[in-house]
């Protein structure tokens, strides 16, 4: 039994086997890393709640050597700013065909497929999620999703979704407890 085992939920082989040779973790946005909802103030403002879990995930990921993108189909300065915050190099917003910012992403840093790894919540992640090494579902993606992918979170979107699968890739590679920073 393995600690991510204890932590979330039992893995077996080929999933560590997966996980341990990702070099870069590429998520969608809107029901990744937030529940999925979005709210609208009465001026036009659009909010989105961020897991400060995710946060320290997404820090330790890169503290780790391990690249991190974001490919959403909206564009938001909030989506932005968080971004940057966590030091996330990689920020493709208003894609709705994903696929071309994966294969820009994928010669830019000349990865394999099996070395990347993407986490989504429904059918317009699917496309990116047939060419990589790792495909990752949240908990509470769309059953077809779930479905095909080589993981399921036992977390929501929103809810440590990402955080959970950090912690996957860096237990597997054997550098979990390798970063102390924060998730602001």
């Amino acid at each position: 039994m393995s600690l991510f085992d204890t932590l979330y939920q039992a893995v077996n082989a080929d999933i560590m086997a997966r996980a341990s040779k990702i070099k870069l973790l590429i998520c969608d946005i809107d029901g990744v890393f937030s529940d999925g909802r979005i709210y609208l103030g009465n001026d036009g403002e659009e909010l989105k709640a961020f897991h400060t879990r995710d946060g320290y995930g997404i820090k330790a990921l890169r503290h780790a050597g391990i690249e991190v993108a974001v490919i959403t189909g909206r564009t938001s300065t909030i989506v932005e700013q968080r971004m940057r915050s966590l030091t996330v190099p990689y920020i493709y917003q208003g894609q709705e065909n994903k696929l071309p910012a994966f294969i820009s992403l994928q010669q830019q840093l000349a990865l394999s497929t099996e070395q990347i790894a993407y986490i989504g919540d429904d059918l317009a992640d699917w496309q990116v999620m047939q060419h990589c090494g790792f495909a990752v579902a949240v908990k509470d993606a769309h059953p077809y999703l779930r479905l095909h992918a080589n993981y399921v979170t036992s977390l929501a979107g929103g809810y440590g979704a990402v955080r959970e699968l950090a912690d996957l890739l860096l237990v597997s590679q054997q550098k979990f407890q390798q970063f102390d920073g924060s998730s602001t």
